[in-house]
């Protein structure tokens, strides 16, 4: 269908915007989300949460122009968005450090994790299987701080749900390689199959409840890959075994 040249190029400049200010990792959004319920699924709501989980979504929104500004050395192109984001977060975290000032001692172990993300964008190699696991053991940790805001009363409870979080996390990680980048190398395929199934086994000894969802992330790595699915499908999709996880713990954890 034919278009107005103004048209399309209004449609390619909202597009190269949207690009600059909302980030295009789809998996990243579900370890933004997921591990933030199962926070407050381990504590109590509280209304403490809701700027919690803003100031979270603030400081995602402001790191990703921020790697990518160090990985390609562009800076008038992403300091707009890290301007717009600081703005809108530093409200956020003044009113958390004032309500809840012990939430700072939360903020220490993602400093290093965040040091490595940089290290790698420096590098042009954020694909890299440690740079992933560092990004999803930052992702988790939120759930501890959730947790303490929301006054939960079983610190082990928190804990295994973090490791839950971090095991399923670096499983989709596997998974969505031999998908994309890894989709013609049988032995990272086999691998990414022969962890779901520890992930399993282990479930067994930690999550037995669980023991169901985990098969089926299973079947997920075992089948999909030899489906030839593509890696948009493959993002929509996850965020179904996503919310199947957060449901299960939901109904079968507590």
């Amino acid at each position: 269908m034919w278009q107005p040249k103004v048209a399309v190029y209004f449609q390619e400049g909202g597009f190269v915007l949207m690009r600059k200010y909302i980030p295009n990792q789809h998996g990243a959004w579900a370890m933004l989300i997921l591990p933030f319920l199962f926070g407050v699924a381990s504590s109590k709501g509280q209304f403490i949460h809701i700027p919690l989980f803003v100031c979270w979504l603030l400081i995602y929104l402001f790191s990703f122009p921020l790697l990518q500004w160090v990985k390609t050395g562009k800076l008038e192109r992403y300091l707009q968005p890290m301007r717009v984001y600081g703005i809108l977060l530093l409200p956020f975290i003044l009113y958390l450090v004032l309500a809840e000032p012990k939430l700072l001692g939360f903020v220490l172990p993602l400093v290093p994790l965040f040091a490595v993300n940089l290290y790698y964008a420096k590098t042009k190699n954020e694909r890299a299987l440690l740079n992933d696991i560092c990004a999803i053991l930052a992702f988790c940790l939120i759930i501890y701080p959730v947790f303490y805001v929301g006054k939960g009363e079983s610190w082990g409870a928190a804990t295994e749900l973090f490791l839950l979080s971090v095991l399923y996390f670096i499983g989709t990680a596997l998974y969505v390689k031999t998908i994309i980048r890894e989709r013609n190398n049988i032995r990272f395929y086999y691998g990414s199959v022969l962890y779901h199934l520890l992930f399993a086994v282990a479930g067994l000894l930690l999550f037995l409840t669980l023991l169901a969802p985990l098969v089926i992330l299973l079947l997920r790595a075992a089948i999909l890959p030899k489906t030839g699915i593509t890696a948009k499908r493959t993002g929509m999709i996850e965020i179904g075994f996503s919310l199947m996880l957060y449901v299960s713990v939901l109904v079968l954890y507590f």
